[in-house]
């Protein structure tokens, strides 16, 4: 075979079987606009919503909603977060990991177990500025390219 033919043949493999051979199913679920429930002898992954909620009462990693609420009567092996959201650790509730709630409120049943730190930080002003102060710099780039991009005006004399 020539050079270019085992080139190619090296090239051919990296790309199909290299990736089979890493792939792994971790079972993580990602979620964009609709809520999901984990039923309670499920075992998945890293749970992810955005714009939804989660319902937690099977087993997973992390839990993690932005703009939206968790409810969890299961276990969690990692953290537990929500931006933008509330957060219900009902009574069967195990969390190896940390609780944070910003934007929400956290509601905990005292025969809940957190081993982690809780951490919460509610309230309209703190969600307010999680979303003003990232706008802030794009408001400033874009008066900047308005600025720039801006025809000048000629100066015209005026006779009097």
């Amino acid at each position: 075979m020539s050079r270019h033919a085992w080139t190619l043949a090296a090239l051919l493999f990296a790309i199909i079987i290299c990736p089979l051979i890493y792939a792994r199913d971790t079972g993580d679920r990602v979620q964009v606009g609709r809520s999901m429930i984990v039923d309670e002898n499920e075992e998945v992954g890293d749970v992810v919503c955005v714009g939804c909620s989660i319902h937690m009462m099977g087993t997973c990693g992390d839990v993690v909603t932005v703009g939206g609420s968790i409810v969890i009567d299961g276990t969690v092996k990692g953290d537990a977060v929500t931006v933008g959201g509330g957060m219900h650790v009902g009574e069967n509730a195990s969390i190896s990991g940390d609780v944070v709630t910003v934007g929400g409120h956290l509601s905990r049943h005292p025969g809940a177990t957190i081993k982690g730190e809780i951490t919460t930080q509610a309230g309209p002003i703190i969600l307010l500025a999680l979303v003003l102060i990232p706008l802030i710099p794009v408001a400033l780039i874009v008066a900047l390219i308005v600025w720039l991009v801006r025809p000048t005006q000629p100066q015209v004399a005026v006779r009097v």
